[in-house]
C-alpha cells in the first residue's frame, strides 16, 4: 500500500493527522513545505496526499497544480482555515478531491483519507478563474457545503434547481455557478417569474414578432436568445404558470423554441438554473407545476440554509454589511455593541440575509452615532423580539434580550451582599472582572484571535492588547 503524505508546516497538525492515520494502520509520510514534497515525488508517489493551502513558499494551490500536472489521478486534498467560496473553488477548479475547513473533527478527516483512497480518477486541471464573483460569506458547516457544491459544479453545465426561503441568496449562487463554469465568458441573464405579469411571461421569455399582438411593433428577442451561451437565471419558477411550464420543457427536451407568433424554429444553447422558495414536489401533488418539468429541473438540488441555521455567520455577515453600506454612502462604518449583537443574534429574521443586509443600511442611514446600541433598533424589530415588559426604549437600552436582566439580578445582589460586609473598593475588582470575562469569552468564540474579537467587543485592536497584558489573559493570538 502506499503512503499518505501529509504537508503543513504547522507540526501539530501534522501530528495529528499522523496519530489518527497510524490508528487505522494507514502508512504515512509529512512533511512541512510544498518544496519537499516536489522533491520527493522524483522517487516516490503517494496514495492520497494532503495539503495545507496557506504554506510559507509555494502554496497548497501552487502544489496542487504542479502535482495534478504530473499525477492527474492522484487524489489530493487541501486543508484551510479559510473556508470561504473562492477558496472552495479554487481547490475543486484545481482539480482537488475535496478540502477540508480546520478545525475539521478527526474522524472526518480519517473519513476523507478512506474515500480518497478509493478514487481512480480526478478531474484534470482546468484554466484558471476569471475576476472574483459576487462575494457570498459564511463559515458555518451550512454553508460550506453550499460551497463545495459550487466548485464541484464548476466543471460542468448541468441544470440546478437552488432551493430555499426568501432572502437566502439563491441569485448570488446562480451567479457564482454561471462565473465559476465553462459559461463564464457568456451572458448572465435572470428573470423572476413573480414579477412579470403573467399575460407577459411568454414574450419575456422566448421574444416575439413584430404584429404577434397588440403593441408588438417590431421583433423583440426574449430572455433565450439574449442567454445564448452562457446562463439563463429562472428565479421563483414556483409561479410560472402551467401552459408555459410546456413550453419551458419543450425547450429544455429539443434546445429549441419559437418566438410568439414567428414560424422559425431557434435552437438554444443556455444553460438554466431555476431557484424557489416553494415546495414543489407538493405543487406537482397538488397539480400546480408539472412533474416532467420538476424533474427536468431537479437534476442537481442545491438548498441554501436559513439564517437560523448559520447563526455563527452573522457577525461576519453584519460586519461586511456595514463596511460595504459605508463604503457606498461614503461615510464611517459603524460597528455594534456587545449588546446589540447578542440580541440581532436571538432576533428572528424571517428574511434572512437580505433582511439583515437590509437593517445593516439602515444602521448606516439612521443610527446618529458609531457604535450601535440596542435602543438604536427599528421599533418593530424590538417590540417582536422583546419581550412585554422590556419593549420601551430606556429598558430596551438596559436590557436588550430575555435573559440579559438575570446576570444584573445577581449582579445587583452580589455588590449588596458585600457592601453589607463592609467592603470597599468594589468597583475596581468588579470592573477588572468583568472585562477579564467578557474578553475571554470573546477570545473563545474567535478561537484566539485578539483582532477579531476586539471587532465583536467594539474596541481597539491596541486596547485590547493592553487589557491581555493586564489583565494576565491568555490564549489570544
Amino acid at each position: 500500500m502506499k503512503p499518505v503524505w501529509i504537508v503543513d508546516d504547522d507540526e501539530s497538525i501534522r501530528w495529528v493527522l499522523e496519530k489518527a492515520i497510524d490508528r487505522e494502520n494507514i502508512p504515512n509520510r509529512s512533511f512541512s513545505s510544498a518544496a519537499e514534497v516536489l522533491t520527493a515525488l522524483e522517487d516516490a508517489q503517494p496514495q492520497v496526499l494532503i495539503s495545507d493551502i496557506r504554506m510559507p513558499g509555494a502554496s497548497g494551490l501552487d502544489l496542487l497544480s504542479e502535482v495534478k500536472a504530473r499525477f492527474p489521478a492522484m487524489p489530493i486534498i487541501i486543508m484551510t482555515a479559510h473556508s470561504d467560496l473562492e477558496t472552495a473553488v479554487s481547490a475543486f477548479k484545481g482539480g482537488a478531491f475535496e478540502y477540508l475547513a480546520k478545525p475539521f473533527d478527526i474522524s472526518e478527516a480519517v473519513d476523507l483519507v478512506r474515500r480518497a483512497m478509493q478514487e481512480n480518477q480526478v478531474s484534470d486541471a482546468p484554466e484558471q478563474l476569471l475576476a472574483a464573483t459576487p462575494e457570498i460569506l459564511g463559515k458555518a458547516p451550512a454553508m460550506q457545503e453550499v460551497f463545495r457544491a459550487i466548485g464541484r459544479l464548476s466543471h460542468s453545465n448541468i441544470t440546478v434547481l437552488i432551493t430555499g426561503e426568501s432572502g437566502t441568496g439563491k441569485e448570488l449562487v446562480a451567479r457564482a455557478l454561471h462565473k465559476h463554469s465553462p459559461r463564464k465568458n457568456r451572458p448572465f441573464i435572470a428573470l423572476n417569474m413573480a414579477a412579470i405579469p403573467r399575460d407577459l411571461l411568454e414574450s419575456e421569455l422566448f421574444g416575439h414578432e413584430r404584429g404577434a399582438f397588440t403593441g408588438a411593433q417590431g421583433l423583440r428577442r426574449g430572455r433565450f436568445e439574449q442567454a445564448e451561451g452562457g446562463t439563463l437565471f429562472l428565479d421563483e419558477i414556483g409561479d410560472m404558470p402551467l401552459d408555459l411550464q410546456t413550453r419551458l420543457l419543450r425547450v429544455l427536451s429539443d434546445g429549441h423554441f419559437y418566438r410568439v407568433g414567428g414560424n422559425q424554429s431557434i435552437r438554444a444553447d443556455v444553460r438554466v438554473i431555476a431557484a424557489t422558495h416553494q415546495d414543489l414536489e407538493q405543487q406537482v401533488r397538488e397539480g400546480r407545476f408539472r412533474e416532467d418539468l420538476f424533474h427536468r429541473l431537479n437534476v442537481i438540488r442545491l438548498r441554501l440554509p436559513s439564517l437560523a441555521e448559520r447563526k455563527e455567520d452573522i457577525p461576519l455577515l453584519i460586519r461586511h454589511f456595514l463596511a460595504h453600506s459605508a463604503k457606498q454612502l461614503g461615510v464611517e462604518a459603524k460597528r455594534l455593541s456587545v449588546d446589540a449583537l447578542e440580541f440581532l443574534m436571538r432576533c428572528d429574521l424571517e428574511g434572512n440575509v437580505r433582511q439583515l443586509e437590509n437593517l445593516c443600511y439602515w444602521f448606516t442611514v439612521m443610527v446618529p452615532g458609531q457604535t450601535i446600541e440596542v435602543k438604536d433598533m427599528p421599533q418593530d424589530l424590538i417590540r417582536k423580539n422583546l419581550p412585554q415588559s422590556d419593549t420601551s426604549p430606556d429598558s430596551a437600552g438596559s436590557q436588550p434580550q430575555g435573559g440579559s436582566s438575570d446576570w444584573a439580578a445577581l449582579l445587583e445582589k452580589e455588590v449588596a451582599t458585600r457592601l453589607a460586609q463592609g467592603e470597599s473598593g468594589l468597583m475596581e475588582a468588579a470592573s477588572r472582572r468583568f472585562e477579564t470575562v467578557m474578553i475571554q469569552a470573546a477570545l473563545r468564540h474567535t478561537r484566539g484571535r485578539k483582532n477579531e474579537a476586539a471587532s465583536l467587543l467594539g474596541i481597539g485592536r491596541n486596547t485590547i492588547t493592553r487589557k491581555i497584558q493586564e489583565l494576565g489573559i491568555t490564549g489570544a493570538e
